[in-house]
């Protein structure tokens, strides 16, 4: 009996043992990102500002800032900012690659539901109230 458990331990050790040794590399996973090309801001460019509101935004996050991101990432502008309480937004571009239609034309191709009213070209951004 006491051979039989020595032999059942010897067993067991040498089970672990052979078994731990087989170890898994971990797998890696190469993921290409395309990065966002940096804009360039032209010295010699004529900068325009515009304000414009825009109604059918039903939420600051989905709506405003999907709007203001739409906007900034066409060339030309410089910056953009979308105020969903105000229903207002701020776009200062390049006169000689945007228009106002071209704004208004990105923000009504984000969904069917968005109208812009009251474009105006402002020397400065009004401030809020």
């Amino acid at each position: 009996m006491n051979t039989l458990k020595s032999i059942m331990a010897l067993a067991i050790m040498v089970l672990l043992t052979v078994s731990c040794k087989n170890e898994t590399k971990p797998e890696v996973k190469t993921v290409e990102v395309a990065a966002e090309a940096s804009k360039t801001i032209d010295p010699n460019a004529t900068y325009a500002k515009a304000e414009f509101t825009i109604d059918g935004m039903t939420c600051e996050i989905g709506c405003a800032k999907t709007i203001e991101k739409k906007i900034a990432k066409m060339e030309g502008v410089k910056s953009a900012t979308v105020d969903f309480d105000r229903k207002l937004a701020m776009v200062e571009y390049n006169e000689a690659k945007v228009t106002p239609t071209s704004l208004e034309t990105t923000v009504t191709n984000v969904a069917d539901i968005y109208k812009v009213s009251d474009m105006k070209t402002v020397e400065a951004f009004s401030t809020k109230n």
